[in-house]
């Protein structure tokens, strides 16, 4: 597809769901709570709360926040019980939508993703019913001025799975959730900085769409991205840029 960029559509959908929601202490702080319940206060043996942890820190979360979410996770204080909970479903034009909350009340909270479905055109579907069309991943994501056979290297020799090149030169390196912070710190000691880097669900196959039913499906996902309990949205919808 003329002038596609992965970046483009992951920015696009990134700025929009950051600007929408206004909430990122919120969102960290949760994931700080049940990083530590679930893996321990240790951030060297518990990777996801080292990832939630430099989310907090690049987003300049203050460290007694930091530690007494840690402290609340792992019941040395005594804090809301937050669950993690997945919906899944389909939006106009058949964009399939997995939607992460981390919840203390999850009637309430499926109360809010269905009204929020049905008013706008899609269907909650049931689990499973979409999650097979993403994959569990670290990506990063490198502007085209970099050398592909540099990241190529540097990258599989990191442990990354795969990397590729979109139709304008932009560059996608592919890992295990797990292997997030090492693919990170080997890439950017090599000064190699992604604009991108998140440990994600990408999605195996696009829909691309334009028009009418592309304003649909956001307008789908300002709704979802603007439930409290909402920590993370996707979609294998991209905009189309023919």
């Amino acid at each position: 597809m003329a002038g596609h960029s992965k970046w483009a559509n992951i920015q696009h959908r990134k700025n929009r769901q950051d600007e929408r929601r206004g909430r990122t202490f919120g969102r960290l702080i949760k994931e700080i709570t049940v990083a530590s319940r679930i893996g321990g206060s240790d951030s060297s043996s518990n990777p996801r709360l080292r990832l939630a942890m430099d989310k907090a820190r690049e987003a300049n979360l203050p460290k007694d926040k930091v530690n007494d979410a840690i402290k609340r996770g792992t019941g040395q204080l005594e804090g809301v019980n937050y669950e993690e909970i997945r919906y899944e479903g389909y939006g106009p034009g058949g964009v399939a939508i997995i939607i992460d909350c981390v919840t203390d009340n999850k009637t309430r909270t499926v109360s809010e993703v269905r009204h929020a479905f049905t008013k706008n055109g899609g269907n909650l579907g049931t689990d499973g019913s979409v999650s097979f069309l993403f994959r569990h991943c670290s990506q990063f994501i490198f502007e085209a001025e970099h050398n592909e056979e540099t990241i190529l290297e540097i990258a599989l020799q990191a442990g990354a799975d795969d990397v590729r090149v979109d139709e304008v030169g932009s560059i996608e390196v592919l890992g295990q959730p797990k292997d997030f912070s090492e693919l990170k710190k080997s890439l950017v000691l090599h000064n190699l900085n992604p604009i991108f880097a998140e440990v994600t669900m990408r999605a195996e196959n696009e829909i691309k769409l334009s028009g009418s039913t592309a304003l649909q499906i956001q307008k789908l996902l300002d709704v979802i991205e603007a439930i409290d309990d909402v920590q993370n949205v996707y979609t294998n919808f991209v905009i189309n840029q023919e």
